[in-house]
């Protein structure tokens, strides 16, 4: 049977810039615990749309698994001016909820 990873990766073949594609990817190392890999994915991802706010957050979880703390602070406060500029305020109340938990 052929794993998730290799099924979005087939996808991408069609639309290599879709960010649900490479969000989703990114998801899928991270809950393997592989996070240098989905960060590369969570980058991908905001590449691709900056406005994917969700990838902020987890990119900054992913960072914190690999104890870079400062690093995922910074990844944090790029999501908060992006979805502060986007009006998201679901969004928005995470990101600064979880920055609150780092710092």
């Amino acid at each position: 049977m052929t794993d998730r990873v290799d099924q979005l990766k087939k996808l991408l073949v069609a639309e290599p810039d879709d960010p649900f594609c490479l969000y989703s990817l990114a998801q899928e190392y991270a809950k393997r615990e592989e996070y240098v890999q989905a960060v590369e994915w969570y980058d991908r991802t905001l590449h691709a749309d900056p406005d994917y706010h969700y990838a902020y957050y987890h990119k900054a979880k992913a960072l914190e698994a690999q104890d870079r703390v400062l690093d995922a602070c910074t990844t944090l406060r790029l999501g908060i001016d992006r979805a502060r500029a986007a009006g998201e305020q679901h969004a928005l109340s995470e990101l600064l909820g979880y920055l609150d938990e780092l710092t």
